[in-house]
C-alpha cells in the first residue's frame, strides 16, 4: 500500500502544487485521503485535457470507464493505483459518491461545451467540477455544523472563478472560453479578439477586473469556513484559499500579461499565504 500512497502523494505535489501547499497541513490520516481524492479527481480531469490528440468520442468511453472504476471501488474492488488509495479513504472518510461522479460529468462537458453565453451557464459548470470537490473535501476535513457546505461552496466557486481569470490564455489555445459570453459583450470585448489573444486593451482590462472582483467576492463570503470544519484541518484550508486567493490578485493587476503566461505564485509569496494561514489570517479582509 505504501506505494500507491507515495503514487498518489507524488501526483498531488506534480499536478497541484497550489493546494498541496495546504494539504501537507492536514494530520498523515487526512492527508493520504486528500491526496487519493485529488488523484482521481486529476485522472478524469486529464483523460479531457491531456488527450486532445484523441477523438471526443473516444474521451467520453474513457471517461465513462473510469465512472466505473468509480463505482466498482465503492463496491469494494477497485482495480487501479489511484482507486486503490481511494478505497483505503473511505474506510475512514464518508466521500459521497456522487461528487466523483459529478466531476467526471463536468469534466464530460469540456468535451461538448465551449461557451457559455451567461454566468448562470457558468455556475452549473462550476458546480460540477469545483462543488462537489468541495462535498469531497468536507468529508475529509470534516464539517462540524450543516453551515460548512454553504461557506465550502463559495470557497469553490471562488477557486474555480481564479483558475478561469488566470488560464484565459491557456483555455483560448484549446478553443475554450469560460468567461460568460454575455459579459464580454457588456465590456465591448469580442470574442474573436480573446481567442486570437488581442487583449492588451481598456476593454479587456475592465472585463477581467469585474471577473476578478467576483471571485474575490466568493473568497470573502468563504471567511467563515475554517470555523465550521474540525480543528485539524483550519490551517490547511486558510493556506490553500490564501494561495489562490494571492494568485487571483497577480491576475488583477495585470490580466494582460497573465494570458500571455501562466501566473505563478513567487516563493516569498507562497511563504507569506503559509504564514497568514497558521496565523488564522481570513481569506480576503472585509
Amino acid at each position: 500500500m505504501s506505494a500507491v500512497r507515495d503514487f498518489v502523494r507524488r501526483l498531488t505535489h506534480q499536478r497541484g502544487a497550489n493546494f498541496s501547499l495546504g494539504f501537507r497541513l492536514l494530520p498523515a490520516d487526512k492527508r493520504r485521503a486528500v491526496y487519493a481524492a485529488y488523484a482521481v479527481c486529476r485522472v478524469a480531469d486529464d483523460l479531457v485535457d491531456e488527450g486532445t490528440d484523441t477523438p471526443p468520442e473516444r474521451r467520453q468511453e474513457q471517461l465513462d470507464a473510469w465512472a466505473r472504476e468509480v463505482e466498482a471501488t465503492y463496491a469494494g474492488h477497485p482495480s487501479h493505483a489511484v482507486t486503490r488509495a481511494l478505497a483505503e479513504a473511505l474506510e475512514r472518510y464518508p466521500i459521497p459518491r456522487s461528487a466523483f461522479l459529478g466531476l467526471i460529468e463536468g469534466c464530460r462537458m469540456d468535451l461538448t461545451f465551449r461557451r457559455y453565453a451567461t454566468f448562470s451557464q457558468l455556475e452549473r459548470y462550476c458546480q460540477l467540477v469545483a462543488v462537489t470537490i468541495s462535498e469531497i473535501s468536507l468529508a475529509i476535513f470534516g464539517a462540524t455544523d450543516p453551515q460548512a457546505a454553504e461557506y465550502g461552496r463559495h470557497l469553490a466557486m471562488a477557486l474555480q472563478l481564479t483558475n478561469i481569470c488566470r488560464d484565459v490564455g491557456e483555455d483560448a489555445g484549446r478553443d475554450r472560453l469560460y468567461l460568460p459570453l454575455d459579459e464580454l459583450e457588456a465590456h465591448g470585448v469580442e470574442e474573436r479578439a480573446v481567442l486570437a489573444g488581442e487583449v492588451d486593451t481598456e476593454a479587456y482590462r475592465r472585463l477581467m477586473a469585474f471577473q476578478c472582483r467576483r471571485a474575490s467576492e466568493y473568497f470573502l463570503a468563504a471567511n467563515e469556513l475554517p470555523h465550521h470544519i474540525e480543528a485539524d484541518s483550519r490551517a490547511a484550508v486558510r493556506v490553500m484559499g490564501g494561495v489562490y486567493r494571492r494568485v487571483l490578485d497577480l491576475v488583477a493587476s495585470d490580466p494582460v500579461g497573465a494570458y500571455r503566461r501562466r501566473v505563478e505564485l513567487p516563493p516569498r509569496q507562497r511563504l507569506v499565504a503559509v504564514l497568514a494561514g497558521l496565523a488564522g489570517q481570513p481569506f480576503v479582509r472585509g
